[in-house]
C-alpha cells in the first residue's frame, strides 16, 4: 500500500485584484505565464509541459475568482493541488492559499518549489 502524503497549504500576499489573479491560476495562457513551459487544456484536463516532459491534471473543481482544484493523473483519488484566493481580513490583501500534498521527505522541496512558482507569478503580475 502506498504511503500516505501530507496535505500542507502554504499562504502567499498577492498586489492584484482576485479576477485577474484567478486569470493566472485557471487559464492556460495564465498557468503558462508562470506555472509550466506550456499549458494545453480539453475540457477538464490539463497538460502541463516543463522541458519536454509533460504531467496531466484534471480540474476537478472551480469556483470563478475564488478557488480551482487540480489532481495529477498519478496522485491518490483524496489527493489533489489547490489555488484557493482569499481577503485578508486585517490588511485587505489578495492572498492566494495552495494546497498540495506531498510525501513527508518532500515537504521541504515541494514548498520551496511553491514558493519559486509563487516569486515567478508575483512578477508576471508586476505584485
Amino acid at each position: 500500500m502506498a504511503k500516505k502524503k501530507l496535505i500542507y497549504s502554504l499562504e502567499f500576499p498577492i498586489r492584484c485584484s482576485p479576477s485577474i489573479l484567478f486569470e493566472f491560476l485557471s487559464t492556460p495562457s495564465g498557468l503558462q505565464e508562470w506555472f509550466a513551459d506550456r499549458v494545453e487544456q480539453t475540457e477538464n484536463e490539463f497538460t502541463f509541459i516543463w522541458n519536454g516532459s509533460e504531467d496531466i491534471a484534471e480540474m476537478i473543481e472551480s469556483f470563478n475568482d475564488n478557488y480551482i482544484r487540480f489532481r495529477w493523473d498519478y496522485y491518490a483519488p483524496d489527493e489533489f493541488f489547490e489555488f484557493r484566493i482569499e481577503q485578508s481580513s486585517i490588511t485587505n490583501e489578495t492572498l492566494l492559499r495552495i494546497t498540495d500534498f506531498a510525501d513527508k521527505s518532500e515537504l521541504k522541496d515541494q514548498e520551496q518549489l511553491w514558493t519559486n512558482q509563487v516569486n515567478n507569478l508575483k512578477h508576471r503580475i508586476g505584485s
